[in-house]
């Protein structure tokens, strides 16, 4: 398992597996999480059999998860999804250290990344197209969530 030091506390690491309850907790408190979206531990080890990544930013002494970057692989792209750092932490710099650390695993790849963002969350807007994002305006997303209609 990779590891970066950020500094004497901080570190970036792969996902394991006792780490989802303290991350489904930042999904909530960032907004990222939803039950509809069947982001679970299963769905997680699933799409990292697959050729995906979820990164955690973590203190090292208190074992605190503070920031999370779940990429998915459809095989054609690296899907980056539930990137995030908890409120207390956000305004630090970490925001473009971990994105640097996703884009190493795409680049990595040698697949595209594509991702998706609220337009109300400017922050993350303006990160992104600081490292080169562009915006497919063309496009609209739609989505199925509740599969029980089908």
């Amino acid at each position: 398992m990779n590891a970066t030091t950020l500094n004497n506390d901080l570190i970036i690491r792969d996902y394991k597996e006792e780490d989802y309850t303290q991350i489904s907790e930042l999904w909530i408190q960032t907004g990222l999480g939803n039950p509809e979206r069947g982001d679970n531990a299963e769905t997680i080890k699933r799409t990292l059999a697959l050729g995906g990544k979820l990164l955690v930013i973590v203190s090292k002494t208190s074992g605190t998860i503070i920031g999370t970057s779940w990429m998915t692989c459809d095989g054609r792209r690296i899907l980056l999804h539930h990137f995030g750092i908890l409120p207390d932490f956000q305004g630090k710099g970490l925001s473009k250290i971990l994105l640097k650390e996703s884009l190493k695993f795409v680049k990595e790849s040698g697949m595209q990344v594509k991702l998706e963002v609220h337009t109300s969350n400017i922050k993350a807007i303006n990160l992104y197209n600081k490292f080169g994002f562009k915006l497919l305006k063309e496009y609209c997303i739609y989505i199925i969530r509740d599969m029980s209609n089908l």
